[in-house]
């Protein structure tokens, strides 16, 4: 399987597109106005401490002071006068723990909202792919999600001995660890140590406010995160940033240089492999099997559902033949569609539903398969009578709908709006209402082109007698502005 990442730069926003085997699978986007300052490291000043509240106010070159927690501080670095002890206390006054005037290390977890500043911590921790260090520790832990004893065991084992006994510094193994070899996880060790030697290097140098090290954008966080031994080829739009990623991968990651393109063709870098339209199909429901036949996706905030549908596909043989490869071609679209939308948290797939348990195991071995590809942890159930799988897929962002979409003002995401009589006996009513209420000489209604033609057209008669009933005429304007639903009644 070859494999290539596509990362297209403008100043407003960055997306990288991975494509397998010439078609797109996955889309990440971030945008500038919304990247977060989350997972920076700076050197702050304390500028006021509020023995009240247990926490201070840290200047980090920010228009509002960050927000630091006597719980988020690390206990060695207390003031000299502090007493330290082997033993993990309660946490100490924050007058014990801090001064005004006093310079810390310190890393944003939680972005400015509002009226309130970022907030703080100075347990400092350094994401990669497989690992987290944490260079104030020398523990090494594993994520609760590697269930298996014996896994979990290899991997301990693998970053202890990379670590070595006399080295500073702990390892958090993350989630996607499970599985990896020793040759990776020794990649991340040296990356991690590598980049926090440059942040060691760098903060007597930085004046305190200032930013010493900034998490990657997402064109390098891509060729830290997404660089596997099947990727052929990185090609980036900017000049800028391909030189910005061939001095990242010289220092960090030297193996990868030589798959670094930068692209300068005539075409945008998207329009290769039709990616911009592949993103356009994605914000739909509907997508079609090559086959004729259909998968409808549907995204709520509880889960997502999946229809498999025939659709055009007749078949050659007989009708179960036709089930049958139906459910079989659409087990690689919906693997697809999953990891090109990011869609999490509980799925339903509904089957076309199948006579032979053979047929129904072997689609299930088939979804397994197509699910392999994906980084992404997810685990399948067994196919219900009723033909429905179900499954989960980890979270890791806002699905591809929720970062470019959001809830249509009209039907405010319903996804229907009312019919044109609904909203005429809607009119009706409040009509009704306000001549109970209210003296006036006529009753003017603003509504849309639709509602309005459908009022003085079928229900002209039951404007008639609604206007004999209370015996004031009824005027209509049409405003070409309102949508489907939105009417007004005036009083005149």
């Amino acid at each position: 399987m070859s494999e290539e990442i596509l990362v297209n730069v403008t100043p407003q926003e960055t997306r990288v597109a991975v494509i397998e085997n010439g078609v797109l699978q996955e889309v990440y986007i971030e945008r500038a106005r919304k990247r977060g300052i989350v997972g920076n490291i700076y050197k702050g000043k304390v500028c006021r401490v509020l023995p009240g509240m247990q926490a201070a106010f840290v200047e980090i070159g920010l228009q509002r002071a960050a927000f630091l927690h006597a719980s988020d501080i690390w206990v060695d670095q207390r003031v000299p006068e502090s007493d330290e002890s082997d033993e993990k206390p309660e946490t100490p006054p924050i007058n014990d723990l801090v001064v005004e005037g006093q310079e810390l290390l310190v890393q944003v977890i939680k972005d400015p909202l509002g009226t309130k500043g970022a907030r703080l911590t100075t347990h400092i921790t350094i994401p990669a792919r497989f690992l987290v260090y944490m260079p104030h520790t020398n523990h090494v832990g594993i994520s609760q999600k590697i269930e298996e004893d014996n896994e979990r065991e290899r991997l301990k084992t693998i970053v202890e001995s990379l670590r070595g006994e006399d080295e500073k510094g702990g390892f958090i193994i993350r989630t996607v660890a499970e599985g990896v070899d020793e040759a990776a996880l020794s990649s991340d060790v040296k990356f991690l140590k590598k980049v926090w030697q440059s942040v060691s290097e760098k903060r007597p140098t930085v004046a305190a406010g200032n930013l010493v090290h900034e998490d990657l954008p997402l064109s390098m966080r891509a060729i830290r995160d997404m660089v596997s031994g099947e990727v052929e080829k990185i090609r980036i739009d900017s000049k800028e940033h391909f030189q910005k990623a061939q001095k990242f991968v010289t220092r960090f990651i030297p193996e990868l240089v030589v798959g670094i393109d930068y692209y300068s063709g005539p075409r945008p870098i998207f329009d290769l492999y039709s990616v911009e339209d592949e993103i356009q199909k994605a914000l739909q429901s509907k997508v079609q099997l090559k086959s004729g036949g259909h998968l409808v996706i549907d995204q709520t905030e509880a889960m997502t559902t999946v229809d498999v549908n025939t659709g055009a596909f007749v078949g050659h043989r007989n009708l179960e033949e036709t089930i049958f490869k139906t459910n079989l071609e659409a087990t690689v679209a919906i693997a697809r569609q999953l990891r090109l939308r990011n869609l999490g948290g509980i799925i339903i797939i509904d089957f076309i539903d199948m006579e032979s348990d053979d047929h129904k195991s072997q689609v299930l071995r088939a979804l397994e398969r197509a699910l392999e590809k994906d980084h992404t942890k997810s685990h399948i159930s067994e196919v219900s009578s009723l033909g429905l799988v179900q499954m989960t897929r980890k979270r890791t962002r806002e699905s591809l709908g929720h970062v470019l979409c959001e809830p249509c003002p009209t039907c405010s995401g319903r996804g229907a709006v009312k019919t044109p009589e609904t909203v005429a006996f809607e009119i009706f009513r409040e009509i009704l209402r306000e001549a109970r209420q209210f003296e006036a000489q006529t009753f003017l209604v603003l509504a849309s082109q639709e509602v309005v033609d459908l009022l003085i057209d079928e229900e002209s008669a039951g404007v008639a007698e609604l206007e004999a009933f209370i015996g004031k005429p009824i005027k209509f304007q049409i405003e070409a502005q309102y949508s489907q639903e939105l009417y007004d009644v005036v009083l005149m």
